[in-house]
């Protein structure tokens, strides 16, 4: 019987949760082995305790874990710089509709205002869709990113020796008590009544 002292943390559903090894309140966080022999629930609060078992960290994944990191903070200077440019692109069109304000004002009196008026809202319902179009797109970018979230605690643990010590304890003195109830319930293991005459 060898069982490794490496465990992956498994979470279950709401209903299916059970008290915790350690303090007995529910949780619906597993340590289990990876061959499935031995499992036990534990809340997420002990697994940060350095005394009960430390982390296996992978570099592979650590390395992966930095890059996406990265990419984060690529993607939002990158939201920055886009957010900056729609701010001046709006400045800028406020400006040119102060100007043609203006020369609305000074055509009033040339008769001018029915193309004013068409050229007017033509431009207006394409600065709507514009506006819809970034604002879609941004809804699009941000959207994404709450999706790829991953939780933050490490997958698989080690346990320290005196709880990985209490956990084999357990596995053997269950295979010991399997044995006993074996051993009695077949008949030939006890001794045969004696049958001659005293």
């Amino acid at each position: 019987m060898s069982l490794p002292n490496t465990w992956h943390l498994r979470k279950v559903a709401d209903t299916s949760s059970k008290a915790c090894y350690i303090c007995y309140k529910p949780t619906t966080s597993v340590l289990i082995t990876p061959d499935n022999k031995d499992y036990f629930y534990v809340c997420l609060g002990h697994l940060q305790d350095r005394g009960f078992c430390s982390p296996i960290i992978d570099e592979a994944e650590a390395a992966a874990k930095k890059k996406k990191e990265e990419m984060e903070k690529e993607i939002e200077k990158v939201k920055k710089e886009f957010q900056e440019k729609l701010k001046k692109k709006k400045a800028k069109e406020k400006e040119k509709e102060k100007e043609k304000e203006k020369e609305k004002e000074k055509d009033k009196g040339k008769g001018k205002d029915e193309k004013n008026d068409e050229d007017a809202e033509d431009k207006k319902a394409e600065k709507e869709r514009d506006d819809k179009a970034r604002s879609i797109r941004i809804k699009s970018i941000t959207a994404a990113d709450p999706a790829t979230k991953v939780d933050e605690t490490p997958r698989i643990y080690a346990l320290h020796k005196n709880f990985y010590q209490m956990r084999l304890d357990r596995i053997r003195n269950a295979e010991i008590a399997k044995r006993n109830s074996q051993r009695l319930r077949n008949p030939t293991a006890f001794p045969s009544v004696p049958r001659g005459d005293p």
